[in-house]
């Protein structure tokens, strides 16, 4: 198995730095939503999913569908921790932007 490192450090921090940041301006660009908790993480897991995108544009190479299967298993793990609510960033942004209203 070759070192992902990279993509291991992005996906793990993709929710925290990405998908916090515009699913908060979604929300501020819909005027008066108030998400709750449930509606904000799906917003969040919404935005992450846009990095299938990027997997699909990597070159077609033999490394390339083992690549991708190691990255679709990590975002899938991390959109679960999201939606469970066990990503503490995603929590602490949720807070932040409805204690703010």
């Amino acid at each position: 198995m070759q070192d992902y490192f990279e993509i291991d450090r992005l996906v793990e921090d993709l929710a925290k730095i990405y998908s916090t940041a515009c699913a908060t301006t979604w929300f501020k660009l819909v005027r008066g939503k108030q998400p709750t908790r449930e509606e904000f993480r799906s917003k969040v897991v919404e935005f992450m999913e846009h990095f299938e995108y990027t997997l699909s544009t990597f070159p077609e190479w033999p490394e390339t569908g083992q690549f991708r299967n190691y990255a679709r298993k990590i975002l899938r793990t991390e959109i679960e921790s999201v939606l469970q609510g066990k990503n503490k960033e995603v929590e602490r942004r949720y807070k932040y932007y409805i204690d703010s209203k």
